[in-house]
């Protein structure tokens, strides 16, 4: 049953539409070249013409799916093409060998039949083949494009994975932290935790549609830049104080999401927070020769090369700025004379 139903897909296959409309006007334009000088029946021309261009369908179909497995560097395109040629006489003598009347000599001992058999053997062996070999080019042609497609599709999809696998390593870091703080508050007893608590919900309400989305805008960065930051001085309001200059036009272009938090979270970490007497942090953002500068620098105790938070906070962002825009796209760390640090960001300025 099953081998049964493999033959009836190869017929559908070999029969298919696109393919007898192919075969059928290289026979048509065989029948119209012969049929100016055709003594006989015009059935007769008919089926010489067309009856072999259903074999060599046949053939092209049977030699596209069998045998599976083919001995030493045999490939599947030759025996096509063989099976395409030999199809294309065969059935021609055979049809010839059927019209034969009984007691008459067979058409190759008659001279008109002869010539004519060789004339129609001759233009089919000169279409056929040729027609196959074409087909062939095609197919593999259609295939390397398929195998292109797949394999953009599947980078696609692991761009896609690595990428929402950084935001899942993203997401609690942010969160975990504010409400750590928000924690503390609360046990000593401060006055600071009810305001903490509103713009918390403020962080969070701009913060976490987006946490999933492969790209966002800068303006929808500094909006969760400024709840954050809001939030980090109500809870250190000697220590923290803070500046954002977006230049014209700059916040309608593309980043990674939390691109401008990552930064602004360990400035605050490791800058501000670790010292005594707090800091400054400046958030820049300009563009210049269809490029995005974006620079955030403090005066805190600056980030050393050990500290936590430097490979799994920066380098992640590394990692989606690579991502997203591929070798285009810089990350820097310097030193912010006298004390504190400054990161930047260089970047392609997308609309």
């Amino acid at each position: 049953m099953l081998t049964l139903r493999r033959v009836l897909d190869g017929l559908r296959a070999c029969l298919s539409l696109p393919r007898l409309c192919v075969a059928g006007l290289a026979a048509l334009a065989e029948f119209a070249l012969f049929s100016l000088s055709w003594e006989d029946p015009l059935w007769y021309l008919a089926m010489a013409v067309f009856l072999p261009a259903l074999a060599a369908l046949l053939a092209y179909g049977l030699f596209e799916r069998w045998p599976r497995r083919l001995p030493g560097r045999l490939a599947h395109w030759v025996l096509q093409v063989l099976g395409v040629a030999l199809a294309i006489v065969l059935a021609l003598a055979g049809l010839y060998v059927l019209n034969t009347g009984a007691g008459a000599p067979p058409f190759w001992q008659e001279p008109a039949r002869l010539q004519s058999f060789v004339a129609l053997a001759f233009l089919g062996l000169l279409l056929g083949p040729w027609m196959a070999m074409a087909a062939l080019l095609r197919q593999r042609d259609a295939c390397v494009r398929e195998a292109e497609r797949r394999r953009g599709e599947l980078e696609r999809q692991a761009r896609d994975a690595r990428a929402s696998l950084l935001q899942a390593q993203v997401q609690p870091h942010f969160l975990f932290n504010t409400l750590a703080s928000l924690q503390a508050l609360l046990d000593a007893g401060s006055s600071h935790a009810a305001p903490v608590l509103a713009h918390l919900v403020t962080y969070l309400r701009a913060a976490v549609p987006r946490l999933n989305e492969s790209a966002t805008r800068l303006e929808q960065e500094l909006e969760m830049v400024g709840a954050y930051l809001v939030l980090m001085q109500l809870r250190m309001p000697d220590r923290l104080r803070f500046a954002i200059d977006v230049a014209p036009g700059c916040a309608r272009l593309q980043c990674p999401p939390m691109t401008l938090m990552t930064l602004v979270e360990n400035a605050v970490r490791h800058g501000i927070d670790p010292g005594l007497d707090g800091g400054r942090i400046d958030v820049r953002i300009s563009e210049a020769n269809g490029r995005c500068h974006i620079e955030v620098s403090d005066t805190g105790v600056g980030l050393q090369v050990g500290s936590p938070g430097l490979g799994t906070g920066l380098g992640s962002l590394r990692e989606r700025l690579a991502l997203m825009f591929g070798a285009a796209a810089a990350l820097r760390i310097s030193e912010n004379a006298p004390h504190g640090f400054r990161v930047s960001i260089e970047c392609p300025a997308w609309p």
